[in-house]
């Protein structure tokens, strides 16, 4: 390849790890760029050379323009490579590149600056005879004229951040009565991740589908579509399952749909890669909703199904190659899924989450897409996703199947994540049908978020094994025969057990004043691996031991924190919640304080909003009565657990 021999990746985690793989496959070096944050980050390690742009705040460190620009001059790096987030679509970084004499492995800044814009890139798409949602997107932003455009576009409507991405500055307005509060929280979202408060209202689609078309333009004139994705699985309008071919979509459609995104390319002549995102309805029409003007996350199963490496095809682009390929080339052979792993609890409200990763092993039946390791940090200061798995087969189903098995052999322990919920939103009937919409996980929230009760049953009872064993591993044969009471929590529910050792390994255990259950075990092989027995059926674990009284545990695809109680006095009956101390749920920064101190506060009352992970998180009062203390003030990081307010008596 002509054009250049070192690439710097103006990105970190999993994005970065990816690029830098295909360039060193290509012959270029890699140069990465690192905050304060990710001094010990996988793809600083990977990379040929790393230079540090770090600030106060490493997310901002990361759209540091003319840190990245002087870091690409220092290391002699010819090309940028933005990855996606982050400056992926910011039209004056691309400028930058272009004006320093670096090549900027992505579209024109002209091109992004046109469809970077929402309100901007429908109209230049209803000009292309693009079909576009009705809607508004003028300049005038004032909550009257927004409020009248509602109500002539029809209830429900859609608030849309006309800046950005990735479902921040989102709200469905069900109706005139909550349209004032959702419009100020959708402009302060979208202040707050993209600097722009600017929105557009779309008349909402309820329960269409979610497809994008992938599609590459050269500098030549020439441009293809590499088929479609279906995006439809999504929480908060943020994708969760992205697959493809779409079940939903039939050969004619696709070439209807693929002719219209090569078209609105070639409109604005696009170079490199771009996703036209559409919405469709059940009877097969289809709306603009956005242009992409990077690559995706979801990037990998358009590559399982094509047999095509988009990162080789961004940089051979870039260096001013034509398109290798036409669209008769263009060939889709099976079915690729691909989850979105992310650092954070469902059954928090899936409150994202932070901490040290102390075992990740993932499975290799997939692909999956990470920057992890044992004792990886996941910083609180960016996305929530800290990996992609993708499962490719020859059909829907059978591509199903074995992700759903690949994401129960993965070990992720140390924090929680989304896997449990992911299996779970795999094997539901509705989507194993092919027929979810964006209404899925809204529709279906009971069935994939209320616990499985004999798992969390027999989880417990290899819970009170692990802690029989503690650190001493296979029982001694003069084990005393006599009941051993513990007290234990299990990802944060108690439990009370009594052992009852058997001798060989073998122990009658009474969970919770239960009939006893024997348990045997088998074996240690290593590794934190206990091989057991229960009912007749074995089976085996993976524990990581944290201290002498807590641990985490990988059981049958689902990760388990066990925290010994035995020796805890038990807290008196009704002081739980009672103290009026408001904690912070994660580390996270705070933007707003919504009340003061001396304030009286119902129980429930909004009072503090953080950010995490690029999203807002309202913390309530615990509990009627006076703010006593305010321990935050806005702009400050707090960790989790950290006592942000206190409530006392009114």
């Amino acid at each position: 390849m002509n054009g250049f021999s070192k690439v710097l990746i103006a990105n970190r985690g999993e994005i970065a790890v990816r690029v830098m793989r295909t360039a060193r496959a290509m012959g270029c070096r890699t140069v990465a760029v690192y905050s304060s944050a990710d001094v010990d980050a996988e793809h600083v390690r990977q990379a040929d050379q790393a230079v540090w742009i770090g600030e106060s705040l490493p997310a901002q460190s990361y759209l540091n323009i003319a840190a990245i620009i002087e870091a690409a001059r220092a290391s002699g790096a010819q090309a940028v490579h933005p990855g996606y987030g982050f400056l992926a679509e910011n039209a004056g970084f691309a400028k930058a590149c272009r004006d320093a004499g670096l090549v900027f492995i992505g579209p024109t800044p002209e091109a992004i600056r046109a469809m970077g814009d929402k309100a901007g890139a429908k109209r230049l798409m209803q000009a292309a005879g693009v079909p576009c949602i009705p809607g508004y997107q003028g300049e005038d932003q004032s909550q009257s004229t927004l409020a009248a455009e509602a109500a002539r576009i029809g209830w429900p409507v859609m608030i849309k951040a006309t800046a950005g991405g990735g479902g921040r500055g989102m709200r469905l307005v069900p109706s005139a009565a909550s349209f004032a509060e959702l419009l100020q929280s959708a402009q302060s979202e979208a202040l707050n991740a993209f600097g722009d408060a600017t929105v557009i209202l779309e008349r909402a689609i309820i329960a269409p589908r979610h497809i994008e078309i992938q599609v590459f333009a050269d500098r030549h004139g020439n441009a293809i579509h590499l088929g479609e994705r279906d995006c439809s699985v999504q929480r908060r309008h943020q994708k969760v399952i992205e697959e493809s071919p779409s079940p939903a979509v039939s050969a004619e459609l696709r070439e209807r749909m693929g002719a219209t995104a090569v078209a609105a390319a070639k409109a604005i002549a696009y170079e490199g890669a771009g996703t036209l995102e559409f919405l469709l309805d059940a009877e097969g029409q289809y709306w603009f909703m956005e242009m992409n003007t990077r690559l995706q996350v979801e990037h990998p199963v358009t590559e399982a199904v094509t047999g095509l490496d988009l990162i080789e095809l961004q940089l051979r682009v870039a260096a001013g190659e034509p398109l290798p390929l036409t669209q008769q080339d263009v060939q889709m052979n099976g079915h690729a899924i691909e989850v979105r792993l992310c650092a954070e609890d469902p059954q928090q409200g899936f409150m994202p989450q932070s901490g040290t990763l102390a075992a990740w092993r993932p499975s290799p039946a997939l692909r999956t897409e990470h920057a992890l390791c044992d004792g990886a940090e996941v910083p609180a200061f960016y996305d929530s996703m800290i990996a992609k798995l993708v499962s490719h087969g020859r059909t829907r189903d059978e591509t199903r199947q074995r992700l759903i098995a690949g994401l129960q052999d993965t070990v992720a322990l140390g924090i929680a994540t989304n896997q449990e919920f992911l299996q779970r939103a795999l094997s539901h009937p509705v989507f194993a049908e092919g027929a979810a919409t964006t209404a899925f996980i809204a529709e279906h929230a009971e069935a994939l978020l209320t616990p499985d009760a004999a798992m969390e049953g027999r989880a417990a009872l290899l819970a009170a094994l692990l802690l029989q064993l503690g650190e001493r591993g296979w029982p001694s044969p003069l084990a005393h025969t006599l009941p051993n009471a513990l007290r234990f929590s299990l990802n944060g529910k108690v439990h009370a057990a009594r052992m009852t050792p058997q001798g060989a390994g073998r122990f009658d255990v009474a969970l919770d004043a239960t009939t006893p259950e024997r348990i045997e075990l088998l074996g240690l092989p290593g590794g934190g691996v206990v091989r057991f027995s229960c009912g007749g059926v074995s089976g085996q674990a993976m524990s990581v031991r944290k201290s002498s009284n807590h641990l985490w545990m990988h059981f049958r695809g689902q990760a388990f924190e066990l925290e010994n109680l035995t020796h805890v006095a038990v807290p008196r009956a009704g002081a739980a919640g009672g103290d009026g101390l408001l904690r912070a749920s994660m580390n996270g920064r705070v933007i707003a304080l919504l009340a003061a101190e001396g304030d009286t506060v119902a129980a429930g009352q909004p009072l503090v909003t953080l950010e995490a992970m690029k999203m807002e998180h309202v913390h309530c009062a615990p509990r009627a009565g006076r703010v006593a203390a305010l321990h935050v003030a806005v702009g400050v990081q707090v960790a989790a657990r950290h006592v942000v307010a206190e409530i006392a008596d009114a």
